[in-house]
């Protein structure tokens, strides 16, 4: 095009109207590919940067699922219950990104309550129990076990133990179960949130 624009200016033939009638042209196609563009740029970044590969655990856009295909502009996910998810790159580029598979180990962080009448001591020696009963715990970071927190309605323990990054649901989900199940058998118990309420009755 510019070229032949050239060769019509020497020809004598004025050529203003059709510059301008092309630079219009060209500034609304790059208005209109700007997202696009943007994609693009971010797929690029994501390809060359690798934050994530196919199969990685990660948290993009909010939106969280394992990593199924990486394209030039776009990233698909699928959801732990099976929903194909397809989030713009530059959305995943100009967001946190929380990728959960980039370790080896994870901490699993639990909270759990007992009321303020409830033997502390006793409590605090069946979590231990019931965390070094579980063979999916690691050694190494040791597990914690401690009394975190004198709230409004229960004595809050902190469990924190760390597992290899594939047991960290089903050690979370049965650790919650045996607690429930230890906790009733010693007579502990999980009060419900609950609030004091004092009348003063006048004359």
């Amino acid at each position: 095009l510019f070229v032949v624009i050239a060769a019509l200016s020497q020809l004598g033939i004025d050529t203003t109207s059709l510059v301008a009638l092309l630079g219009a042209a060209g500034l609304a196609i790059g208005l209109s590919l700007q997202s696009s563009l943007a994609n693009f740029a971010a797929g690029v970044m994501l390809i060359v940067f690798r934050p994530f590969t196919k199969g990685d655990f990660v948290e993009v856009a909010g939106t969280s699922g394992s990593v199924d295909n990486i394209s030039i502009f776009t990233t698909t996910l699928t959801t732990p219950d099976n929903k194909e998810v397809i989030v713009p790159n530059g959305s995943v580029i100009g967001n946190n990104i929380v990728n959960y598979s980039a370790r080896p180990t994870r901490r699993v962080d639990m909270v759990f309550g007992i009321g303020y009448g409830d033997d502390i001591k006793k409590a605090k020696e069946l979590l231990e129990q019931i965390v070094a009963a579980d063979t999916r715990v690691l050694a190494e970071p040791a597990p914690v076990v401690a009394l975190g927190e004198l709230a409004d309605s229960s004595v809050n323990f902190l469990v924190r133990p760390w597992v290899n990054a594939e047991d960290y649901w089903s050690v979370l989900w049965d650790t919650t179960e045996t607690v429930k199940l230890k906790f009733d058998e010693a007579g502990i118990s999980i009060p419900y949130p609950q609030m004091d309420v004092h009348l003063d009755k006048g004359e």
